[in-house]
């Protein structure tokens, strides 16, 4: 009684033609998988690279919400309130926000 239900053994050819694309994936994955997991692999952006480029699109600087400006003349009132981009601007440069108050790169 001839075993009718199993498939036929795949041919050399076919299995020549796989194994290149397979040892493919397989470095790939490991190249990702031996990265740092915490490492930057990213420059910092211009924008926050110091407080022209950062004023050239928030003219005023950015700071955190409630935030107020320590100054021994008039505070500066106008810039933009954002938690959000305070807080990415401080993660790329804490030199943004040289005198600690919340604000960063504050100008009148």
């Amino acid at each position: 009684m001839p075993l009718a239900f199993l498939p036929e053994p795949p041919t050399l050819g076919a299995m020549t033609r796989r194994v290149p694309s397979v040892i493919a994936a397989v470095a790939s994955i490991a190249a990702v998988a031996s990265t740092p997991v915490g490492a930057r692999t990213t420059t910092m952006p211009p924008l926050y690279k110091n407080c022209n480029h950062l004023n050239a699109k928030y003219h005023h600087g950015v700071d955190k919400v409630g935030a107020r400006d320590h100054t021994s003349g008039t505070p500066v009132k106008n810039f933009l309130h954002s938690n959000r981009l305070c807080a990415l601007a401080m993660k790329w440069s804490r030199g943004l926000d040289r005198d600690r108050d919340g604000i960063a790169c504050e100008s009148a």
